[in-house]
């Protein structure tokens, strides 16, 4: 089943059967149907069904962040702010579709050529529940604007979710059979990627979930793009001003609640600003305490997705704590619903198992670092690599330490986040691709080359 259940109350709300056998086998042929016609339109007809999304999208942005508040506990706010960065990537592929897909020349020895940029097919998108509309919106633009169909199964608490996306990409014109969302299980998986008609998929969620769907896509040699966990690290040089650059680095964690994939998880601090971070950076974080509504825009500590997923959280501070983590504040579960208190660890070291898993929850680890070195090596000490900050005041500095640390994206002076022209994805264990910007319209191109 999919299902809806609150999670503020842990009342089920809502339960949609999976799709059967035979409904995910009628999915397939229809996006495969579809892929012909929809790759012989014109680039700038296709930008312009993407554009009308765009604008359908931030017309339904209320709704869209409703559902997404009863689903997966969302702030209301912050639901309506992850629809407006969808908005901007349909805009962005929309108003750069011309530019991206246009043949590029090669002077080649003894001739010329020409590379064209194509569609491969009928995709399939395995998409996750923390951030239920910008995920999808991710595969889903760059692929529509190529030419690509695509067939999308979305996270298993989100239904609503993946019938109001689907509802708004046909009434921007999007036909029948290029876009169509399937309730298939995780089990239903391995023969939608065994069958030929599927030319790729693209997966956000976690590294196992990634382990799985790559060994399936690999048996059959389809195109991957995985975007998995992350364990960001975000190191202080110094601070101008270190109220301001601990509440900048304390909301960046707690956002989503702190399951954003890129949160800034582990703080690494210079020694001489460690203690007073940790005192400002507690201090702030209990801030978050009281549970509220996630429909109240006043609200600051929402619950978690569910409350299998805070139960989980609160385990691993409890492991920590038993392993001889320091917890400066939080770490209690918050009954009725899905709530945790959020929390800062300190004095976490290699042995415990909070050092190097992702904690996908309110929760902070803080490092100290006696040099820049040694920071370094501490941001680079996980086996994720997805994304990275560097704070301080000397931009040189910044840039120095920026450039070796192992990751796919660092922020100078500011955490994490995402825009529609700037490429998002990681190394490592946290995945393989990239998308958005013109990187994300290029995983599955055909770029093929003519000699002329």
């Amino acid at each position: 089943m999919y299902s809806v259940t609150d999670p503020a109350t842990g009342v089920l709300v809502e339960e949609v059967p999976n799709s059967t056998a035979e409904e995910v086998e009628a999915a397939v042929a229809r996006v495969h149907s579809g892929y012909q016609a929809w790759r012989q339109r014109s680039v700038v007809e296709r930008a312009a069904v993407v554009k009308r999304a765009a604008e359908l999208f931030a017309e339904r942005a209320d709704e869209l962040a409703a559902i997404m508040t009863l689903e997966m506990g969302k702030r209301i706010n912050e639901g309506r702010g992850e629809v407006g960065i969808v908005v901007d990537i349909f805009n962005y592929y929309a108003d750069h579709a011309v530019e991206l897909l246009a043949d590029e020349p090669v002077a080649i020895k003894g001739g010329r050529a020409v590379i064209t940029k194509n569609p491969i097919g009928p995709l399939l998108g395995i998409m996750p529940w923390n951030f239920p509309c910008y995920q999808v919106a991710r595969f889903v633009a760059p692929n529509l604007v190529l030419g690509n169909t695509i067939l999308l199964k979305h996270a298993s608490i989100c239904p609503r979710s993946a019938a109001a996306i689907e509802t708004v990409l046909r009434d921007a014109g999007v036909p029948d059979d290029v876009y169509v969302n399937t309730f298939a299980s995780s089990r239903q998986i391995p023969a939608i990627l065994a069958d030929p008609r599927i030319q790729g998929v693209s997966l956000t969620g976690s590294e196992q979930a990634g382990i799985s769907v790559a060994a399936d896509a690999g048996k059959h040699l389809k195109k991957t793009v995985l975007e998995l966990g992350g364990s960001d690290p975000l190191i202080v040089l110094d601070s101008a001003d270190l109220d301001e650059t601990v509440k900048a680095t304390a909301t960046a964690r707690m956002r989503n609640c702190g399951q954003s994939c890129n949160a800034p998880k582990r703080m690494i601090v210079l020694a001489d600003l460690y203690d007073e971070f940790v005192d400002k950076l507690t201090k702030r974080v209990a801030d978050f305490y009281l549970p509220g509504d996630p429909s109240d825009p006043e609200t600051k500590l929402p619950p978690l997705a569910s409350i299998a997923a805070a139960d989980e959280v609160a385990e691993q501070i409890e492991r920590a704590v038993r392993q001889g983590a320091t917890l400066r504040t939080g770490g209690q579960r918050i009954e009725p619903g899905a709530y945790l208190e959020a929390t800062v660890l300190t004095d976490v070291t290699p042995e415990m198992d909070a050092y190097y898993e992702e904690i996908f929850g309110p929760v902070v680890l803080v490092f100290k670092a006696e040099t820049e070195e040694e920071a370094i090596v501490i941001a680079n000490d996980s086996p994720f690599g997805l994304g990275a900050s560097v704070w301080g005041t000397d931009a040189d500095r910044n840039r120095r330490v920026a450039d070796q640390i192992e990751a796919g994206m660092v922020y100078l002076n500011s955490a994490g986040g995402s825009q529609a022209d700037l490429p998002f994805g990681g190394i490592k264990r946290s995945g393989m691709g990239r998308e958005l910007g013109p990187a994300g319209i290029e995983e599955f191109m055909n770029k093929k080359s003519i000699r002329l």
